[in-house]
């Protein structure tokens, strides 16, 4: 799931870098929907970051779309231009030509009454050949109803022609013959037809497919219904009120499927306007002159992601909804983006008096101006994080700067005692903050480092208290350093965990391989292993190694020399902790220490015989072993391991 929440999220910031092409959207439509499948698994900054590459596309998309806005009102323009220059040119051609026009009109007058007549007879004759053609090509490709409404036209237009020449009367009496034998064919084989789609649509009901491929199913029939043609074959109404009949039925559960996921789209919708309502009010109705400016940014961080888990919902239906939540939320964004900018400026003109009361040659004056401007530090609004731990390092600085200056006056050596003392309690607590973390919690030795520096950097402590600092601060910094030993002995156990389950996904895989299982099948667990061994984060020594050796082991395996030998790894793990021997392995456990005792009589035991992180690894590298055999074998070999670290100092 880490794997796949890195990896849309990378999509997500690499195509956000990207410029505008013609994938460019449903490229972003497809990665955000892979995004929303793992985002409830990410946490709330990478969820803040997605979001912030998410509208930095989409802002793409808006000036792409803008751009060409622009160049289209361009091009529109200069047509409008050609057009209007054309229209200009073609009046001046209507006038030129209108005088010779004039100059025709009588002698065209005398010829086209004589000519009316003979056109209209020879239009006639015209159009009842292209008719007879037309109906020709609708028989040719089987279209009997269009060829017979063509036929009924060409009778309509019989009644005002002349008589018909002897080619186009033979024709139109080939065309009569040519479709009664089509009516004739249709009504022979369109029935059967029908009677096919009708029992297959009857089929359908009381089916239990999903219901979208259920749908698809009945559209399909239902198309090729329509393309039978509508005149051919008996029985055509009821045939029709039948297979309507079936559909309907058969394509009930479809519609109970949609009308169920329409609730959703439209719950989603509900919640969402009451979440857009609710930040409405939130927004008018807020004392923004006394605003905790904490509270508005929580509120609207929550807010935002209450509406990304108000999904999905109808694109069309929402986008009125969209575009008033971004509008709502960039108004209030703007007002968290002023409050940051105005305490930016409160902070700076602090950073800037602190930099003057350095300067100032009354170290008294100057200590006292320090605590103010750190009381009014400490009253002024929230920056973003990265801003105020920069203007913090400086002004503490400069702050210290000050307090430096007091050691050097003896007036004020006393309270300058006391000011280190109280920085070596504050150090001192926090370590024992950071002692008292929870196991879940990751401690840097780098962060003890540098509270040990700052310590050791604050100098002289009041006599009566010395011992006790010094003795706080050790048990301290002893407390974290065993906290942060034992989170490295969890993260080294976590790792012979992940080494324990993929040296379990290779033994798979080499145990298909060893039954000759299909090549997809064999693809689809080695991809497993390669997977988890990828992912892991931290190996043992010689963990990764010895996985890649076992992972490219040879096909034949002997499976059962492969659970013998995992078989004295257990035992061998049991006598080096002490562990009772199943009684199913006491013969094998007697028969290997008497083997072991006459090879290493007078040598000693060899360093890989007392050391259980050695067996594991050579665990990885035995062959495939049966499932029902491997894990209680497995079991064994890891309640020894756990049983060998409890006894370990």
């Amino acid at each position: 799931m880490q794997a796949q929440i890195t990896a849309a999220s990378r999509d997500l910031e690499r195509h956000s870098q990207r410029g505008y092409d013609a994938s460019y959207g449903a490229t972003l439509d497809q990665f955000e929907s892979h995004w929303e499948t793992v985002a409830e698994h990410a946490d709330t900054q990478l969820r803040g970051s997605v979001q912030q590459w998410i509208d930095r596309s989409r802002q793409v998309i808006a000036e792409h779309l803008h751009q060409a806005a622009a160049q289209a009102a361009r091009e529109l323009a200069a047509a409008n231009e050609a057009a209007e220059a054309q229209r200009l040119r073609e009046q001046q051609r209507q006038a030129s030509a209108a005088a010779a026009a004039e100059q025709q009109q009588v002698l065209e007058e005398q010829n086209r009454a004589r000519a009316e007549k003979q056109q209209a007879e020879q239009q006639a004759l015209r159009q009842i050949g292209e008719l007879i053609r037309k109906a020709r090509g609708a028989l040719n490709v089987g279209s009997s109803s269009r060829a017979a409404s063509v036929r009924r036209s060409i009778e309509e237009n019989l009644a005002g022609a002349p008589p018909l020449p002897a080619a186009l009367a033979s024709q139109l009496q080939q065309l009569d013959k040519q479709l009664d034998e089509l009516k004739d064919w249709k009504s022979f084989s369109v029935t059967p037809k029908r009677a096919e789609l009708i029992e297959e649509m009857e089929s359908l009901v009381g089916e239990t497919l999903d219901p979208p491929e259920l749908a698809e199913r009945i559209k399909s029939l239902q198309e090729e219904w329509r393309n039978l043609g509508k005149d051919a074959g008996e029985n055509l109404e009821a045939d029709a009120q039948r297979f309507k009949e079936a559909g309907r039925k058969a394509y009930q559960p479809c519609a109970e499927y949609f009308a169920a996921q329409a609730l959703i789209l439209e719950e989603n919708l509900r919640r969402r306007d009451a979440l857009l309502d609710k930040l409405a009010a939130f927004e008018a109705g807020y004392p923004w002159e006394q605003a905790d400016w904490r509270t508005v940014i929580s509120t609207l961080r929550e807010t935002k992601e209450a509406w990304r888990l108000c999904s999905p919902v109808d694109r069309r239906a929402g986008k009125q909804q969209q575009e008033n939540f971004v509008a709502v939320t960039a108004r209030l964004q703007s007002r968290v983006d002023a409050e940051h900018a105005r305490n930016l400026n409160q902070k700076a003109l602090l950073i800037e008096r602190s930099r003057q009361l350095l300067a100032s040659d009354d170290v008294r004056k100057a200590i006292e101006g320090i605590k103010k401007l750190q009381q009014e530090w400490q009253g002024v609004g929230p920056v973003p994080r990265e801003m105020d731990q920069r203007l913090w390092g400086e002004f503490r600085q400069h702050c210290d700067a000050v307090f430096q200056k007091r050691q050097q006056e003896s007036a004020t050596h006393t309270a300058g005692l006391e000011n280190n003392k109280a920085q070596a309690v504050a150090l001192c607590e926090q370590l024992e903050k950071l002692a008292a973390l929870e196991p879940p919690a990751v401690l840097e030795r780098a962060a003890l480092v540098d509270l040990r520096t700052a310590f050791e950097a604050i100098g002289e402590f009041p006599r009566a208290d010395t011992r006790e600092l010094l003795s706080r601060f050790d048990r301290g910094l002893k407390r974290c350093e065993a906290a942060i030993a034992s989170q490295h002995a969890r993260a080294a156990e976590r790792g012979w965990s992940d080494l324990f389950e993929a040296a379990n996904l290779v033994r798979t895989y080499r145990l298909a391989m060893a039954r000759s299982e299909e090549t997809a099948q064999l693809d689809t667990l080695k991809r497993n292993a390669e997977t988890c061994i990828a992912s892991a984060q931290r190996w043992p020594r010689n963990g990764l190694s010895a996985l890649k050796q076992a992972l490219a082991g040879e096909r034949s395996e002997d499976l059962v020399a492969n659970e013998t030998a995992l078989r004295l790894l257990c035992i061998r793990a049991e006598i080096l902790t002490d562990t009772p021997t199943p009684p199913e392995d006491q013969t094998l456990r007697r028969d290997y220490q008497l083997q072991r005792l006459v090879q290493n009589m007078g040598q000693g035991a060899r360093a890989d015989e007392a050391n259980l992180d050695a067996m594991a690894i050579e665990w990885v590298g035995v062959g495939p072993v049966e499932e029902a055999a491997y894990q209680p074998l497995l079991q064994r070999f890891r309640r020894c391991r756990e049983r060998g670290n409890s006894r370990a100092p």
